[in-house]
C-alpha cells in the first residue's frame, strides 16, 4: 500500500480544478496546467481534495499511485504559488545577465553561453553572481537549473562555476611540492 497516495491533496483556495476523460486540469493565478492520468489511477474530487486511488492490485498501479499522487500536488502548488530554484555563480569574472529572451553566461569560456530561455519559464539576475528560476511546473524549472549548472559546474580545487543555492561542495586539497 502507497503511504504517499493514501493522503488526499487539499485544492488550495483560488484554484479550480477539473477531472474529465482521464485528464486533471488545475487552473490558478499563475497558469494552467493539466496531467493525464493512467489507466491504473482513478483521482476524484471530493469536498475540495482530490483523492487518487489505484484501480488494481498489481505492481504498476501501487507504483502509479503514490506517482500521481505526488504530480497533482506539485500541479496545484504550481499554479497556486510557484517554484523557484536559485543559483549562485562563483568565480572571478563569471556572471550572468538576461538579455531580451536569452540568458547570457560569462563562464571564463572564449565566448559567452547563450541559453535561450524556454516558455512558461521566468529567469531574473538581480546580481551578476545570482540567478533565479521561477515557473509553475516543478520539473521543468528543475530542469532548466540543471541544464544552466551543467554548463559549468562547481569544480572541486577552486569552487568556482554555477552552484544551486546552499549547495556544498566537496573541496580537494591542491597538489603538493
Amino acid at each position: 500500500m502507497s503511504r504517499v497516495g493514501k493522503y488526499p491533496v487539499a485544492v488550495p483556495a483560488g484554484v479550480d480544478v477539473q477531472i474529465a476523460n482521464a485528464q486533471l486540469t488545475a487552473k490558478g493565478k499563475l497558469g494552467q496546467l493539466s496531467l493525464a492520468i493512467p489507466d491504473d489511477v482513478e483521482a476524484t474530487l471530493e469536498g475540495g481534495k482530490v483523492w487518487v486511488k489505484a484501480r488494481a492490485e498489481g505492481k504498476r498501479a501501487r507504483m502509479m499511485w503514490g506517482s500521481y499522487r505526488s504530480l497533482i500536488n506539485n500541479m496545484l502548488n504550481g499554479v497556486s504559488k510557484g517554484f523557484t530554484v536559485n543559483l549562485e555563480i562563483q568565480g572571478v569574472g563569471y556572471r550572468a545577465a538576461v538579455v531580451g529572451k536569452n540568458l547570457q553566461l560569462q563562464l571564463g569560456y572564449s565566448h559567452d553561453v547563450i541559453y535561450p530561455i524556454p516558455q512558461g519559464i521566468t529567469i531574473k539576475c538581480e546580481k551578476p553572481t545570482a540567478i533565479s528560476i521561477s515557473g509553475t511546473d516543478r520539473q521543468r524549472v528543475g530542469q532548466v537549473a540543471a541544464e544552466i549548472r551543467a554548463k559549468r559546474g562547481p569544480e572541486p580545487y577552486k569552487g568556482k562555476g554555477i552552484r544551486y543555492e546552499g549547495e556544498y561542495v566537496l573541496r580537494k586539497e591542491g597538489k603538493k611540492k
